[in-house]
């Protein structure tokens, strides 16, 4: 029977798919892709003569239309979503009118693109004895943040921090978190198409990212990271210490 699969495209980087995940698009029918977000690379995994759809230009129920005609039509589809869909991927809504109409589908996870970005950088979230928490979430824009997940509540934890969706807020952002605790010489970065091609990075603290995201010109598709982790300060674990004896290596 055939089946709708979700796959995560990962963060950018054509080849950081997952193997499931490429053999599914390889093998699709029919791929309806994230125009605007998804690297355009990835249909290169396509095979000849599939059906290729962006939802760019599509609404939620033209989408779900072509999911059930591909699927009845006996063909497999792929909703290929931006880096992992668990994390602002849309997906429920997806699922929701899915199951309405009895379409079978199957979901394939991707790398996130804050995984993208924290590797671009080659640094660690969870740095011991310095941060064991990551904190991920976005400012209010026209889709709302609960009032018990401010920026300036958050900020009151100091650990590591990935804001999504809100570079184009930037200084609110940096307001916000500072207001909250985050004391303004804290270190902060942030990355623009974190491993594309065309992948931008900005370094600094809370007291002048802000200038200089705006002297580099980004104001969409980034992520801001803070946190003590982007620091110089760090200690070793004990997963690897020779004198700590344990089952987990």
């Amino acid at each position: 029977m055939a089946e709708v699969h979700f796959v995560g495209a990962g963060p950018g980087d054509k080849e950081l798919i997952t193997l499931k995940g490429y053999q599914l698009l390889k093998e699709a029918d029919v791929v309806i892709y994230a125009g605007s977000l998804v690297n355009p690379e990835l249909l290169d995994y396509c095979k000849a003569g599939s059906e290729i759809h962006n939802s760019a230009t599509m609404n939620l129920i033209e989408i779900i239309d072509c999911m059930e005609a591909g699927v009845t039509a006996g063909k497999e589809v792929v909703r290929l979503q931006t880096g992992d869909f668990s994390i602002y991927g849309s997906i429920r809504e997806q699922v929701e009118e899915m199951k309405k109409r009895g379409i079978p589908f199957t979901c394939t996870p991707g790398v996130s693109s804050f995984l993208g970005a924290a590797s671009s950088f080659g640094v660690e979230y969870t740095v011991p004895e310095v941060s064991q928490s990551v904190i991920i979430t976005r400012m209010a824009g026209r889709t709302p943040v609960p009032a018990r997940e401010s920026l300036r509540s958050y900020a009151a934890h100091q650990t590591s921090m990935v804001i999504f969706l809100s570079v184009q807020g930037i200084r609110k952002v940096v307001s916000e978190l500072i207001k909250g605790g985050y004391k303004p010489e804290t270190k902060a970065a942030v990355i623009y198409k974190a491993t594309w091609a065309e992948e931008k990075k900005v370094t600094g603290t809370l007291k002048d990212i802000a200038e200089k995201v705006t002297e580099a010109g980004i104001t969409k598709t980034a992520l801001i990271m803070v946190g003590d982790f982007l620091g110089e300060e760090f200690y070793y674990s004990k997963l690897y210490d020779k004198d700590f004896k344990h089952e987990y290596r």
